[in-house]
């Protein structure tokens, strides 16, 4: 699923942003992520730590933290990637307006 979600972004844009290394890595997980289309990765923040680049944020399942690091990770190959997203379950239905009782 990653790989059809990235493949939406031109390769010769990521490259025009910088080379390979970490110098530039931010700016192309910062585009990779704003391309995506689910809309909560986009809100997601991205910083560079020395050699490392950390995600932070929240999402409400695991499939968009894994997905949001697979995407930043093929666009800044060779770059170690911090993980550090939370996972928030909301709740989307209100117990009191369920129509039964147990």
């Amino acid at each position: 699923m990653a790989e059809l979600l990235f493949s939406a972004i031109d390769s010769a844009s990521l490259e025009a942003v910088d080379g390979s290394s970490v110098d530039g890595a931010e700016s192309r997980a910062k585009f990779a992520l704003g391309r995506s289309q689910i809309f909560v990765l986009r809100k997601l923040h991205v910083e560079q730590d020395g050699e490392a680049i950390v995600l932070r944020g929240r999402v409400d399942s695991f499939y968009h933290k894994q997905l949001a690091q697979e995407l930043v990770r093929m666009a800044i190959e060779g770059v170690e990637v911090i993980n550090a997203i939370s996972v928030v379950y909301s709740h989307r239905a209100d117990d009191s307006s369920l129509d039964f009782h147990w």
